[in-house]
């Protein structure tokens, strides 16, 4: 019976522990804040949110659950970017967004790499892929 409460309580732990643990941000490295600012904020469509440092350095975009994305300025951007590396955004209306792109020609690609394409994932989600000023991939897919 000790052994079992033991187990119990233990799991317990475990489990309200594991519960509690959600994402809180998503921090990525820009070379120019105010060009990602306006990349993020016209082509992607984020809302930016307050940001306590004030030191014009840093962006913070409010990316729906709780969480956040963080752009922040700083020098030694990586120069290859694999898209295996990307950030990913799901949204309700992708067609509406793929019609953004296309009118003000920022380019998109499926993830073999055919511009101005979607891939159709197996399990039937669309998705495309951009990228930021810097380089750094975004999965845009309809699995809203």
């Amino acid at each position: 019976m000790k052994h079992l409460l033991t187990f119990l309580l233990f799991s317990g732990i475990i489990m309200s522990t594991a519960a509690q643990i959600k994402v809180n941000h998503i921090a990525a490295h820009v070379s120019n804040l105010e060009t990602s600012k306006e990349f993020y904020k016209n082509i992607v469509g984020l809302k930016e949110i307050e940001e306590p440092f004030k030191d014009g350095l840093h962006a913070w975009y409010d990316i729906g659950g709780g969480a956040a994305l963080h752009i922040i300025e700083a020098p030694n951007v990586p120069t290859q970017i694999s898209k295996v590396n990307h950030l990913c955004f799901s949204m309700e209306d992708m067609d509406s967004f793929i019609k953004t792109l296309q009118e003000t020609n920022y380019p998109f690609e499926s993830w073999v790499g055919e511009k101005g394409k979607v891939t159709i994932r197996v399990d039937g989600i669309r998705q495309i892929y951009i990228q930021d000023p810097d380089g750094m991939w975004l999965e845009i897919n309809d699995d809203y």
